[in-house]
């Protein structure tokens, strides 16, 4: 994030304590309330015009000729900088690794990470896991349908599971499946997914392939989709309804798009990810999130990349008005983070 600091350090702190005020009251911030923050160090005139110089550039606005001043996103940038995120305590972090330890798969500490960063922030928590052909095949599974169809599951060894049903040319017995499962766990169990697709169609394509009946067979399964999955994302979002009753700015219509907006999940991580495009492990912070979308416009994004084991990234997020409490929102999203990768390092 580029920083944006005004002037002399007197300003940098009467900014930010105008900040602070504004995430406090909501309401525009007047040169006497400052003063009185300040325990009258600097006169309620000489704080107006610091605030003037503010406004100046950029980082104030004013609302109506006679009321006080309000940050603008600039302001929040600069305040957001400033902060210092207290040191996670080992009892928090193991609490939170112990409340994450109790989903047994990725999918569930998707959900788990979204639910206690809700409850934790009182914000919109998005958490996602991504998968890439990086991810290691744990086994398959392969059951024969009836009519033709065989259900293929594949399981990795971060416990993500797939499923799809294919439709062969001709039926396949029971042994025939089993000894073509066997054959895949035997030779890939362990190898990631890119790995196995680029062996799978050199040994199919060898002339050899032919003439070996559990080959044959594979090779139609194969070319119907045998371990073609699409790697989607595990997507989770809770705490929209915490949206209700914030002053967002926004017009009826621009907050029912808003919703809209959120209830397609896989369109928002599109939307959010070159927010959260840091490397992994930083803290990413984003205020105004108007470039996503112009019903984000009030809103403000904190998240962090997170590298698991197993060809997986995951990204954990907080939405939030600007007004939010970053200190307590970027500490949540941070220590979650860790504790969700410490986690699965252990896995």
């Amino acid at each position: 994030m580029k920083r944006q600091i005004p002037g002399t350090s007197r300003n940098i702190d009467i900014l930010h304590r105008i900040v602070r005020a504004y995430i406090e009251t909501g309401e525009p911030i007047a040169s006497g309330a400052i003063s009185r923050r300040l325990g009258a160090r600097l006169s309620p005139a000489s704080v107006r015009n610091v605030m003037a110089d503010l406004y100046e550039e950029g980082f104030l606005s004013q609302p109506h000729t006679s009321a006080g001043r309000i940050p603008t996103e600039k302001a929040f940038r600069s305040y957001v900088q400033s902060l210092t995120l207290a040191r996670v305590l080992a009892a928090e972090l193991q609490r939170l690794r112990e409340e994450l330890q109790q989903a047994k798969t990725v999918e569930e500490r998707v959900e788990r990470s979204s639910h206690m960063l809700t409850e934790m922030t009182r914000g919109i928590a998005i958490t996602a896991a991504i998968p890439t052909f990086g991810q290691v095949l744990e086994h398959i599974q392969l059951v024969n349908l009836g009519d033709h169809r065989v259900l293929m599951v594949l399981v990795t060894r971060d416990r993500m599971v797939r499923n799809r049903v294919i439709t062969l040319a001709e039926s396949i017995g029971d042994r025939e499946l089993e000894s073509i499962r066997n054959y895949i766990n035997q030779n890939f169990s362990g190898w990631a997914l890119s790995e196995v697709h680029a062996a799978l169609s050199r040994r199919l394509a060898h002339e050899s392939a032919v003439y070996d009946s559990v080959l044959k067979r594979l090779t139609e399964l194969y070319t119907r989709g045998l371990l073609d999955f699409e790697l989607s994302p595990e997507i989770h979002l809770e705490g929209a309804s915490n949206l209700v009753g914030l002053d967002l700015h926004l017009t009826r219509e621009k907050l029912r798009e808003l919703f809209r907006a959120l209830e397609e999940k896989k369109r928002i991580l599109v939307m959010l990810r070159p927010f959260l495009d840091q490397p992994e492990g930083e803290l990413a912070v984003q205020v105004g999130l108007e470039d996503a979308h112009p019903s984000m416009s009030g809103l403000s994004l904190i998240g962090i990349s997170v590298a698991l084991p197993g060809g997986l990234a995951a990204k954990i997020a907080v939405l939030g008005p600007i007004r939010m409490n970053y200190e307590k929102a970027m500490s949540a999203v941070l220590h979650v983070g860790r504790a969700f990768q410490s986690l699965s390092e252990q896995s």
